[in-house]
């Protein structure tokens, strides 16, 4: 598992010019100001940090090397004033560096969620939910923080090295050389480590996502896991790819490190040879010693910049890899996607035109459908054919794992057909909207899913301009009014992640209600009663016979006794539909339907006893 999700990471790499910046471009216009303010103090503070050390000279060759106190009071009040200036412009730049930070963080998470909407399941099912969340979080958080602290430490630092390179020269042109040696020894240690800082550094972040996603099922999986007893097996499972990181991270630094402590070493005897010469040409009188503090001064204070250059290249190398993950994500194409004559006429999921919608009446046919999951090699159906009419009840069945989901996923065009059409209304389903079809489709899992939050938002995700009255009606008529009637707080009761606080018949008569008060054309329900008793069942049943009147229903159905009254049953083997008719043909014909369903009574007969 780990090793093919890690493939897919591999593949999700986009290889990028320039560190990847002209992709995220898009998400720091919006600041742009506050990142040309931020720019331009960062220009300022850097300016004053140059010429405060000429406060030093001066103070050296006039009040000591003269021994005379006038102008004093003017040294002091003007130092003042530039180190309050000074102040200033760090808490500016610092507060605007934080706003920039968060800016760009929100919205490219925001891209993110959003994309991930319009993705198609496929994507997911190629994904852990660990992997996704760190790209999102992580890759988007470093990627913020390079944008606003690094760009405004590398304003300054940049601006400071020139500023200081101008005055240097200015001031003995043959120990600045001395001081600039050090360039091409960072060029060219930068060209050694950076191709393994990139290798290293995306297959540490290849890791923490496995780990992440390890996390995200250890802990969404924690009672599965107690009752298998599989605790020692999750704990080598992550402790294998924890090793792997540790020693993947150690060479990282490794690398780093060399990088780092080969630029302080040259730095340092650049420094050296300076203070050698420096103090050679002050004994024999041909520069003042005030010249010489600053320019020793100079001198070490550059080594900061320029270490810091040497660190922002190797963190630009580790952020290009956060931008080729986000850019990956970003460009992933959905398989199931809307044409831009489409969505020009109909609206996007996020800007629908819902003006142009027509009504949509349940008229379903299947012509010439072969299909084939984009991960997989084998067709699930061929040259399939089926006409359902408006207000047909369609029933789905078949033992587990034969395929039974497949239908009603190409009917909700939650895949495409890889050959044929799937016409809704006698059109072809590409031709109107993703969102115009799933608003006008009910659809009820086996393992229903609520969202954090109480009864009412749930129930309101179905129809959000709902009224009381049409809330508690949706909810008798599927009997779930007494499972809310149990709660402290009535519709105002909070469900929990993902429902946890209710049982799983308690979220799937929630997941009835909800998906019957959006009042779909057609309604998917994908073994719903599985999880309610029988005597509920037979309630649900009746009530359910009356509401989808008029309304096309697809029925994935695992007890075979329920849907006798379906208008046509298809029979699903090994992703094939091997027979279909009415209940009373299919058990003439004495085939497959015909045993599964004497079967199943048989055993329906034994449990009574």
């Amino acid at each position: 598992m780990a090793e093919k999700t890690n493939e897919k990471e591999k593949k999700d790499y986009v290889s990028l010019p320039w560190f990847g910046i002209p992709k995220i471009i898009p998400y720091l216009k919006p600041m742009k100001k506050t990142m040309i303010c931020m720019v331009i103090l960062g220009f300022l503070g850097s300016g004053v940090d140059v010429i405060t050390p000429l406060f030093q000279r001066y103070a050296i060759n006039h009040f000591i090397g003269l021994g005379t106190l006038d102008t004093l009071g003017w040294f002091i009040g003007l130092y003042l004033l530039v180190l309050i200036f000074q102040t200033t412009v760090n808490i500016i730049s610092q507060y605007q560096a934080g706003q920039v930070e968060m800016g760009v963080t929100r919205d490219m998470r925001r891209a993110c969620f959003n994309h991930l909407q319009e993705l198609s399941f496929s994507y997911y099912n190629q994904n852990s939910v660990g992997y996704i969340h760190s790209r999102i979080m992580s890759d988007t958080s470093r990627i913020g923080g390079l944008v606003s602290w690094s760009l405004m430490d590398g304003v300054w630092n940049s601006s400071y090295m020139i500023g200081v390179i101008v005055v240097m020269l200015a001031i003995d042109w043959k120990m600045s050389l001395m001081v600039l040696v050090i360039v091409p020894i960072v060029a060219l240690a930068s060209t050694y480590f950076q191709k393994k800082l990139i290798h290293y550094n995306r297959r540490v972040r290849e890791l923490n996502s496995q780990i992440s996603g390890n996390f995200n099922e250890g802990i969404t999986g924690a009672q599965t896991t107690k009752t298998l007893v599989a605790e020692k097996r999750m704990d080598e499972d992550f402790e294998k790819t924890s090793v792997d990181m540790t020693h993947t991270s150690i060479w990282a630094s490794h690398f780093r490190s060399l990088f780092m402590s080969t630029i302080s070493l040259a730095s340092y005897i650049a420094l050296a040879l300076v203070l050698w010469y420096g103090g050679y040409i002050t004994i024999n009188q041909l520069m003042k010693l005030g010249t010489l503090s600053v320019f020793a001064s100079y001198a070490m204070n550059l080594m900061e910049p320029v270490q810091w250059l040497v660190r922002a290249l190797s963190d630009l190398v580790t952020v290009q890899v956060n931008v080729e993950r986000f850019t990956g994500l970003m460009e992933t194409k959905s398989d199931v996607a809307d044409s831009p004559e489409v969505i020009a006429k109909y609206g996007d999921t996020f800007h629908p035109k819902k003006e142009n919608w027509e009504p949509l009446y349940g008229d379903v046919e299947f012509k010439d459908v072969s299909f084939k999951y984009p991960d997989g090699d084998e067709y699930v159906l061929e040259h399939f054919n089926l006409k359902v009419p408006q207000g047909t009840n369609v029933a789905i069945v078949g033992e587990t794992g034969a395929g039974k989901s497949t239908l009603v996923n190409l009917v909700c065009r939650f895949f495409e057909p890889t050959e044929g059409q799937i016409l809704i209304d006698g059109r072809d389903a590409r031709e109107r909207s993703q969102l115009w079809l799933h608003s006008n489709i009910g659809y009820v899992l086996q393992t229903p899913h609520l969202f954090s939050g109480t009864v009412r938002d749930n129930l309101l995700y179905g129809r959000p301009d709902a009224t009381q009255e049409e809330i508690e009606a949706a909810v008798k008529a599927v009997h779930a009014d007494q499972v809310i009637a149990r709660m402290d707080k009535g519709y105002d009761s909070d469900v929990g992640e993902g429902g946890d606080l209710l049982s799983t018949g308690e979220k799937q008569l929630l997941s009835f209600a909800r998906a019957i008060l959006a009042d779909p054309r057609i309604f998917v329900l994908d073994e719903a009663t599985s999880s309610i008793d029988t005597v509920t069942e037979k309630l649900i049943q009746d009530a359910i016979a009356n509401l989808m009147k008029g309304r096309t229903s697809f029925v994935i159905a695992h007890r075979l006794s329920t849907i006798r009254q379906a208008d046509v049953i298809l029979v699903v083997k090994d992703g094939k539909i091997i027979e279909r008719g009415k209940h009373h043909e299919l058990m003439e014909k004495k085939g497959y339907y015909y045993n599964l369903y004497t079967r199943q009574y048989q055993e329906d007969l034994m449990n009574q006893i």
